[in-house]
């Protein structure tokens, strides 16, 4: 059997990173897919630029996929490429339901033509269950979105179930809760929060805007999750898994715990700002990940005090060489 091939839509993000340094270690080759762009961000995986293979592509377009698919030869595709910040789509979810929804089906409809024994995972999302109907969710804890966002991942979900069961691909579906890590985007909380304590921390900054502190999320690393796509995809038999921490904390916590880090009161420093009070916000996600465990042999290994101290060290140290060369004014 020859070198595995695996494709990754959304590559230079966090899970892309994250992943594709995870898969070179095992020896794969590994082909990034980008969309066509006047500015190109390859920061995440800048370190790993001579190692994979960039291609150029775009989930509104089922022709470009098709060729990608033909070219790159992948033995497995991890679609992570979305429309993926919560409260954005909400301002486009139109184009939202393009990307993160219909796109699903493109890259399903790519597999069905140029080859069907290639295995696909398909990033679901937590969000899918919204305003929810148990506690904690399992992968038959019935959804109820609270977002476009969300709406748009049910729809890849089920499309990627109903393909898997009426062509017989190996499709599957990874319901992640929020995971995090120092490549995380800054407009999500959790960087929100340890970039502005590093700023604090430095000088550069007085204080931090938020909405609301009482909403709870189940939080775990990027790192972790990762390795969960890629057990279910070497699996005999293609299923659907929640992939969580199994423990739910407040934004409070996080917030507490990452001014602690930098030996700050966050009390001193937070502002609530309506502003970032989400239209429908979604109170509780708590995953259960107890089929992962018994069948992938797959837990979390970053505790929550653990992620955050590493993404508050790691901020701080950024702004620190920030200073050093002059892109901060302090």
């Amino acid at each position: 059997m020859g070198k595995k091939v695996a494709l990754i839509t959304g590559i230079t993000g966090q899970d892309g990173s994250y992943l594709a340094e995870l898969l070179l270690s095992k020896g794969y080759s590994v082909y990034g897919m980008v969309r066509r762009s006047s500015t190109e961000n390859f920061e995440r995986i800048e370190h790993l630029r001579n190692k994979i293979e960039i291609i150029q592509g775009d989930l509104l377009d089922e022709l470009s996929l098709i060729d990608i698919v033909n070219r790159s030869q992948p033995s497995e595709i991890y679609n992570l490429a979305a429309m993926s910040f919560v409260p954005t789509s909400w301002q486009q979810p139109v184009l939202t339901g393009e990307f993160t929804g219909i796109g699903v089906t493109r890259i399903l409809e790519a597999i069905r033509n140029v080859d069907t024994s290639i295995r696909f995972y398909q990033a679901s999302s937590s969000e899918m269950f919204g305003k929810v109907r148990e506690t904690p969710q399992t992968e038959l804890t019935p959804f109820h979105p609270r977002s476009p966002y969300g709406v748009a991942k049910c729809y890849g979900h089920y499309i990627t179930l109903n393909y898997r069961e009426s062509y017989n691909l190996f499709a599957v579906n990874g319901i992640l809760f929020n995971h995090e890590s120092p490549r995380r985007g800054l407009e999500f909380v959790t960087r929100k929060v340890t970039d502005a304590v590093a700023k604090i921390k430095l000088g550069l900054a007085s204080e931090l805007r938020m909405g609301n502190l009482d909403s709870k999320r189940d939080w775990g690393f990027a790192g972790d999750y990762v390795k969960a796509m890629w057990l279910m995809l070497q699996q005999d038999k293609p299923d659907d898994f929640v992939i969580s921490s199994g423990e739910t904390h407040e934004v409070r916590e996080l917030v507490e715990l990452a001014f602690a880090r930098a030996g700050l009161d966050y009390q001193k420093y937070v502002v609530i700002d309506p502003r970032f009070i989400r239209p429908a916000e979604v109170d509780l996600l708590i995953g259960d990940y107890s089929k992962a465990k018994r069948v992938l042999g797959w837990q979390p290994e970053v505790s929550f005090k653990d992620l955050v101290n590493m993404m508050v060290d790691e901020d701080i140290k950024r702004w620190e060489w920030k200073i050093k060369v002059g892109l901060a004014a302090k």
